[in-house]
């Protein structure tokens, strides 16, 4: 029987999953253009409406996966990656990639632009001068070969399926599936040839799961799903009622990695999650013999200056500077308006809006407000107060910093209606919630 998209949109409709060979068909329409956008815009919508169900996860996310290329490694240790599902101030990416490599395994992270409020790894490094994000698979595996980290963007041959369906998703109102989610960021992940790979799993006010039960739902989906296609995965459940960082911006970020990695001044939060995140990954790999084997290997990176070293060897092989890790505060731009905000109200920080925090940091033009935006990776916010912190009337909340003064006016306004005050101490949120396995 010859398969046609109509025909696998009805079955969708009536709430059929469509056999893995259908879902193959179609993954390979999207990406030859055979598939039209009104069906896949149909297709996208059933789902939406119907689900998939596990065994159509796996088969969707096998399907977008190889749609492109799929990567294949000969390498004397295991290929590891982390992704996570996006927050404010969340640079783990930055400080694992190299804390993993410096643990022997290899780690060709594929990583995203910011996403609506929420902040692009691509976009922190790029603020590095001359810090190239766009490598070629002959360059990537040369970059391997010799330093075992490298973080860079898709290229066209990765997933493209995915990159189809995605921009149809933006316009249909259908980026709220499980089902797609799921097989959107595991087809992209997959297609690097990885051996294991740990999730972070974001909930609370600055991540798209605002709730314990979305952010569950969504990690066990992307977990069974990784599993069922051959990729051993685990996943943390980590807290963003919060931003992880005291910095939203992007060289502003790249500078807490710096204090981070060279031990200047270290982020607890950052350290904590970087190691928890990399155990697993490291016991995924059989570097470690279990999780808390690995945090402690990935803290010992940390602690002896090798994640750095190796943080320094990635910069230089992607084109930044070569001394990076020993001058950073010199390379890094800078923005010409810097100013505190104020506290409105005496008292305990009890909750931060972080979806608010993301937004100052997107108009002050840290983020895009639409397709084709420049980044100015100078602007942000640094020193945020966190939740528990006690703080008088008029003491920072935070500083800003901006491209004008205008900016800075209506980013203070935003960051102020951020914060809620009380009167006394809140119970300060774990760090991390859970773990799926």
């Amino acid at each position: 029987m010859t398969t046609d998209a109509r025909a696998i949109n009805a079955r969708l409709r009536i709430g059929e999953t469509p056999t893995p060979e259908e879902l193959a068909w179609f993954a390979r329409g999207l990406a030859s253009g055979d598939v039209t956008d009104a069906q896949a815009g149909a297709f996208a919508m059933a789902v939406c409406l119907r689900g998939l169900g596990e065994a159509g996860r796996v088969a969707l996310t096998r399907a977008m996966r190889d749609s492109g290329k799929v990567l294949h490694w000969d390498l004397p240790g295991p290929v590891l990656d982390k992704h996570s599902t996006g927050g404010i101030g969340d640079c783990v990416s930055l400080v694992l990639a190299p804390a993993l490599a410096a643990c022997g395994a290899f780690v060709p992270m594929i990583s995203g632009r910011g996403l609506g409020h929420t902040g692009g790894t691509l976009d922190k490094l790029e603020s590095i001068p001359g810090f190239r994000t766009g490598l070629s698979e002959d360059q990537l595996r040369a970059q391997l070969r010799d330093t075992p980290c490298a973080i860079v963007s898709a290229s066209a041959e990765i997933a493209p399926a995915d990159r189809r369906l995605y921009l149809i998703r933006d316009v249909t109102g259908t980026v709220e599936s499980i089902d797609l989610i799921t097989a959107s960021i595991l087809s992209k992940k997959l297609a690097a040839g990885l051996e294991g790979l740990v999730l972070d799993v974001k909930v609370g006010s600055g991540a798209f799961m605002k709730t314990m039960d979305q952010a569950d739902a969504l990690a066990r989906a992307l977990v069974a799903t990784a599993q069922g296609a051959g990729c051993m995965t685990t996943a943390l459940i980590t807290d963003m009622s919060q931003p992880l960082a005291t910095a939203a911006g992007n060289a502003l970020e790249v500078i807490e990695v710096m204090e981070t990695l060279t031990g200047t001044s270290v982020n607890a939060a950052l350290r904590d999650l970087t190691a928890a995140l990399g155990g697993e990954a490291l016991a995924l790999g059989g570097l470690a013999a279990d999780p808390q084997d690995g945090a402690r290997r990935i803290e010992a990176a940390l602690k002896t200056g090798k994640a750095a070293e190796m943080f320094g060897r990635m910069v230089a092989a992607q084109g930044g500077p070569s001394d990076f890790v020993d001058h950073w505060p010199d390379r890094l731009p800078s923005a010409p308006v810097q100013r505190e905000v104020p506290c409105l109200r005496g008292g305990f920080v009890t909750a931060i809006d972080g979806a608010l925090i993301g937004q100052a940091v997107v108009h002050l033009g840290g983020g895009r407000l639409r397709d084709g935006d420049r980044v100015n990776p100078s602007v942000g916010l640094a020193d945020l107060a966190g939740i528990g912190e006690e703080i008088g009337p008029g003491l920072p909340l935070a500083i800003i910093h901006a491209a004008s003064e205008a900016d800075a006016d209506a980013a203070a306004r935003t960051v102020q209606a951020a914060f809620t005050m009380g009167d006394a101490a809140p119970v300060e949120p774990p760090l991390i919630h859970a773990r799926i396995a």
